[in-house]
């Protein structure tokens, strides 16, 4: 306890031995908790989380969330964000990665720390990579590369091996290989190989499009093992994918077909995909189509299905989410900054804005209240069009005091995910004791859960998400904003017409009908707003 955290961390990460590991672990993080240091206290799970199994890294996540936020320090709040979007980034979930990313921009943005806010850009360039936005991915990289080169040496690697993805999607197979040699050049310049197999796992996709399939095969045989023993499922799939298709492309269809079939195998496991990939469904249907064999032709075609349905709703969520918020934030971010330029150059102007602010003003109070109510209905309905996560209240919850076991609380987490996803909450009569028996759990533990991570009560949280659902549907489908109380309440799984009607005002400040005249007003009369919830 008497020795500092660097180290503590130096032998966390260079030890071998598991006991000694956990010893060091918990000394850098009860040191943390003992002097408060809020900073450490992130870093003592952030220690955790990278030496932890997969199943436990959420829940130390969250645990680095709650004490950045209890240190009210925009910089580490952002990067205990950014960190919770890595593992779902790690597990290939860019939904999730995506709203994590966002957060994590939203308390960077203003921030000095340039290291955490590039570590954001060089990650939201991930995203806008596997969307196919390769112009904007490039402009992203590239400036990581600028900032990393001389700060961050893994940072540096990873965004020229980034780079040359961009340019491979782009058909730019020449420069995309130019950049794949500099980064190993570069790693043997910095002493760093850690970028080492995958700049070899890029080239050897060039190598298929180069039409160099024997060269692809034996690269990429060479390398995905090794990215295996890493747990990067996403780059083993894409490998057995590219393998497969040079094998194919050499006319040796039983070999293609067992490395097609192991991407498959991830797909079912893991729910990962990516668009290039799914031609192998393609070739898989039609290659038991040629043999006769029915069965499996017809299991391949509903493969493709659930594909085609992952890839639809995944795309549609994150080109929206990508659009609508980051780039917006980036645009008012460059806004203020250049109206923060000219503010410093005004002079006697300043006087003159005065005096005639002040002869408008009271046209624009007037104004204001006009529109106030359109406009926090409009915020309301994007907030949940978008997906954004209603606020939830301020509950003072240390993760220790939940008093139960991690993989517990993971496992509930993921039920609640799934309930959600799934509008399980839209059952009528739904309580803690019923929520609790169909997710087999302990009544008290689930209420806890849902306090600590929700911000609120079971019944507060059950009935804010089928509110929400009544909304979603006033502002899709306009024939529900003429249903009566009675069939909304139904609708929504509530059991009377007063319970719903209670929640809606506890969620909106107003009543149903009030809120669908506001609706049907800005459509009739757009002020800007309803533009916008039509593209949602």
């Amino acid at each position: 306890m008497n020795k500092s955290y660097d180290v503590l961390f130096d032998t966390i990460r260079n030890t071998k031995i598991p006991v000694r590991e956990q010893l060091y672990l918990r000394a850098f993080l009860h040191k943390a908790q003992k002097e408060k240091n809020f900073e450490e206290i992130v870093n003592g799970y952030k220690n955790y989380l990278h030496h932890s199994d997969e199943g436990l890294r959420h829940t130390y996540a969250d645990s680095m969330i709650y004490a950045a936020r209890k240190s009210r320090d925009s910089s580490l709040i952002g990067a205990a964000y950014l960190t919770k979007g890595f593992v779902y980034y790690g597990e290939k979930d860019h939904t999730m990665a995506l709203d994590h990313y966002i957060l994590a921009y939203d308390y960077l943005k203003h921030s000095e720390d340039a290291y955490q806010k590039y570590k954001v850009q060089y990650m939201i360039g991930h995203i806008k990579y596997y969307l196919g936005y390769y112009e904007d991915a490039i402009r992203l990289f590239k400036g990581c590369i600028n900032y990393f080169k001389e700060n961050h040496t893994r940072g540096y690697l990873n965004s020229l091996h980034s780079l040359g993805l961009c340019y491979n999607r782009m058909g730019n197979y020449g420069l995309s290989s130019e950049v794949n040699a500099m980064g190993l050049a570069e790693a043997d310049r910095l002493k760093n190989h850690s970028m080492d197999t995958y700049f070899k796992h890029s080239e050897g996709i060039n190598h298929y499009f180069r039409e160099n399939y024997k060269l692809a095969i034996e690269t990429l045989e060479v390398v995905v093992p090794t990215i295996a023993d890493k747990g990067d499922f996403g780059n083993v799939s894409v490998g057995y994918f590219y393998i497969g298709r040079s094998y194919w492309a050499l006319r040796e269809p039983d070999r293609a077909i067992s490395f097609l079939k192991k991407v498959d195998d991830i797909f079912n496991e893991r729910d990962y995909l990516r668009p290039d990939l799914r031609e192998g469904y393609e070739l898989l249907m039609g290659h038991y189509e040629n043999l006769g064999n029915q069965e499996l032709q017809l299991y391949y075609i509903k493969q493709l299905l659930k594909a085609d349905k992952v890839l639809g709703s995944t795309y549609r969520y994150l080109s929206g989410k990508i659009h609508k918020e980051y780039t917006h934030r980036e645009l008012l971010q460059k806004e203020s900054e250049i109206e923060a330029l000219l503010a410093d150059n005004k002079t006697s102007d300043a006087r003159w804005g005065m005096a005639t602010g002040a002869l408008v003003l009271v046209a624009m109070v007037m104004a204001y209240r006009r529109y106030r109510d359109k406009r926090k209905f409009s915020n309301l309905m994007r907030e949940i069009n978008e997906g954004k996560p209603r606020p939830a209240k301020e509950v003072d919850f240390k993760p220790d005091d939940l008093d139960i076991n991690p993989g517990v609380v993971q496992d509930i987490l993921k039920q609640l995910e799934k309930f959600e996803r799934g509008k399980d909450f839209l059952k009528e009569d739904l309580n803690l004791v019923k929520l609790a028996a169909s997710f087999n759990a302990n009544n008290k533990y689930l209420s806890r859960i849902i306090n600590h991570y929700k911000g609120k009560g079971v019944v507060e949280y059950l009935n804010g998400l089928k509110v929400d659902h009544v909304i979603y549907l006033f502002t899709k489908q306009k024939i529900y904003r003429s249903y009566n109380y009675q069939s909304l309440a139904k609708e929504a799984g509530f059991s009377s017409v007063q319970r719903f009607v209670k929640a809606f005002k506890h969620r909106t400040g107003r009543s149903p009908a009030y809120f669908c005249k506001v609706l049907d007003e800005q459509e009739t009369y757009p002020d800007g707003d309803s533009n916008t919830l039509s593209r949602a």
